[in-house]
């Protein structure tokens, strides 16, 4: 790689600029702009070093107003040679993950839709997640449709018993007898390789063939599945040979399912793009042996004037890079600007490849209206959302628009289980992922003003810590006296005064606010006191959901205390698998020997049975 630096400031002028540019080679590269603060504004690829960076400077290119506010901030324009169009694409990119440029195009994909995760651990669990994480794991997806991730579950579990369990299966202690097979193993869900009952070589097999599915590559597992049947046949194993008959038909059923295409049609990729002046909208279909065992929609927002078979070349290699796809053939609606190493485009223009073809850009066109549709719609609920909080401003004479509201609740039936709630509003909408329940410690009995204390002064001194955001407003559920006592916690923040706060006592719908003993009342039709108790009945619910489960909880939990022969160890392992009473009634003694051992087990049934 060879390094060249073309301008250092804007003293050039713009004649003298073009003429460096124009002194670039013509050959393959990566090119990057700078600023006078040597910040990186964009990182940009080419076959044509010269041919490409001149571009921005002369011809209907220079005069697009989005290029000309990128022309402008630069200060300084370096770049690096490659050896081809496939290695400039791999740096490029590199480098744009690496910097993150701002006038680089931003892919917006579809990353709350599940995964199924292959856990990168000894004895690998399968299960679905919406976080990618770089842990080591294998993840395919993503899947648009939830219904998929349940059937591809429900066939693995059907086809293979593995374990759910989160113990870490280490071989000393499988060998040493340190754990005990749960309820899964007589289900027949699982077949205890915790207790070395299933070879790790076997569980390895099953996940392999999993891994087979899971990329579509069914036909080979189907292969494997039969020569084992007939293995068994041979060796007069008859039930054993039933057992995987019965996996191949139902891995059968399922693949007749999934083909849409000729099944000739073995490991492509689909990409349909449609532009459009300020973004682009992509969709990406995998299909393995006539079957599109992946799909996926990503939006492109353009920071300049991009052409489309650039924007098409980057989203390719950046897909199939994030989603592990080897595929030897990419079906795309026009050729891309640079060649991909050992991969052959095809523009098809008839047959079973052009069906694929139309069917992504179908759905790259869903998928545009859906974003349209979803903006508008956003837009709107926005527009009424800051009416609402401009009306809740004006009738509490709040200082600022109330953008980030919190409103806290405390629950307790006659002094037990005293718990609280917090929720969180912002723009008017609830944030679920950032409510929270509290554990009351501090009070013995029922305290609502020292219960109010306490947790307003965890929550904030916590935020404070954790540098968090503080809220506009706080809402208390109560009046006078639980809010001086959140006043008071807010004091001895010395946070007073940087947020407002006011109690909504429920009798009456009054609202408190600080140093004033007279309440407001607002207009039970308005827009101000509904959005308020709505607010104040959420907190209300998940106090109490919260209460009634830890309540429910320690009232099984207590049940147990009495009973002959069951110890608090033999409580928590019990509990750790069934905490309702009347399902456990179900158990047999099996299971609760198998569960709590012998002696316990047996206590535990006949207590139970006496029940």
């Amino acid at each position: 790689m060879e390094q060249f630096e073309v301008a250092k400031n804007h003293d050039y002028i713009m004649s003298d600029l073009i003429e460096l540019v124009r002194k670039l080679p013509q050959k393959p590269g990566v090119y990057q702009f700078f600023n006078s603060q040597e910040e990186i504004l964009y990182v940009g690829k080419a076959k044509n070093l010269r041919k490409r960076v001149t571009s921005y400077f002369t011809g209907s290119r220079a005069q697009s107003y989005k290029n000309v506010a990128l022309i402008k901030k630069i200060a300084n324009i370096q770049y690096i040679l490659v050896e081809n169009e496939s290695d400039a694409l791999l740096l490029e990119n590199n480098l744009i993950k690496e910097y993150q440029p701002r006038y680089n195009i931003l892919l917006k994909d579809d990353k709350t839709y599940p995964w199924l995760c292959i856990k990168n651990e000894r004895f690998p669990r399968i299960f679905s997640t919406r976080n990618y994480l770089n842990d080591g794991s294998e993840y395919f997806g993503p899947y648009t449709s939830g219904l998929m991730v349940k059937t591809l579950m429900e066939l693995v579990r059907q086809l293979f018993p593995l374990r759910t369990c989160k113990i870490l299966l280490l071989e000393e202690h499988i060998k040493k007898g340190k754990y005990q097979k749960c309820l899964e193993f007589h289900l027949g869900n699982c077949k205890a390789p915790c207790e070395g009952l299933q070879k790790e070589s076997e569980y390895t097999d099953s996940i392999n063939q999993i891994r087979e599915i899971l990329k579509g590559n069914i036909h080979h597992v189907l292969q494997h599945l039969k020569g084992l049947m007939e293995q068994f046949a041979q060796q007069l194993k008859f039930e054993q040979a039933q057992i995987v008959k019965n996996k191949v038909l139902l891995l059968d059923k399922f693949k007749n399912k999934s083909t849409i295409v000729n099944p000739r049609i073995s490991n492509v990729d689909v990409f349909g793009i449609i532009d459009e002046p300020d973004a682009a909208y992509i969709n990406f279909l995998k299909v393995v042996e006539g079957a599109v065992v992946m799909a996926q929609n990503a939006q492109i927002i353009k920071r300049t004037d991009e052409d489309v078979r650039e924007i098409l070349v980057s989203v390719i290699f950046d897909l199939r890079k994030r989603y592990q796809s080897g595929a030897p053939e990419i079906i795309v609606p026009i050729l891309p600007e640079i060649q991909i190493k050992e991969v052959k485009y095809v523009v098809p223009l008839r047959g079973e490849k052009l069906k694929l073809l139309q069917l992504s850009l179908r759905n790259a066109v869903a998928f545009k209206e859906d974003v349209l549709q979803s903006k508008t719609i956003e837009k709107a609920r926005f527009g009424l959302n800051d009416k609402i909080l401009q009306q809740l401003k004006d009738d509490l004479r709040l200082p600022k628009l109330p953008v980030n509201i919190e409103c806290f609740d405390n629950s307790n039936i006659q002094g037990t289980n005293p718990v609280a709630s917090c929720v969180v509003f912002k723009q008017g909408k609830p944030m679920k992922s950032e409510y929270r329940h509290f554990n009351v410690k501090s009070v013995i009995g029922p305290d609502d003003f020292t219960s109010m204390a306490e947790i307003i002064l965890r929550r904030y001194k916590r935020l404070l810590e954790e540098h968090g955001e503080l809220p506009d407003l706080i809402i208390v559920d109560g009046g006078k006296g639980q809010l001086s006592a959140a006043v008071k916690s807010l004091k001895e923040l010395n946070v007073y005064g940087k947020m407002a706060i006011i109690g909504i006592a429920k009798r009456l719908e009054e609202i408190y606010v600080p140093d004033d003993s007279i309440a407001l009342y607002l207009n039970k039709n308005s827009s101000s006191l509904r959005f308020i108790q709505r607010i104040r009945d959420e907190a209300h619910r998940f106090g109490i959901a919260f209460h009634r489960s830890k309540r429910s909880h320690e009232q099984v939990e207590s049940a147990f205390i009495n009973i002959p022969g069951i110890g608090e160890k033999s409580r928590y392992k019990i509990l750790s698998v069934e905490s309702d009473l009347q399902k456990l009634r179900n158990f047999s003694k099996v299971q609760l020997i198998d569960i709590l051992g012998k002696k316990a087990g047996e206590a535990l049934f006949l207590y139970l049975k006496k029940e």
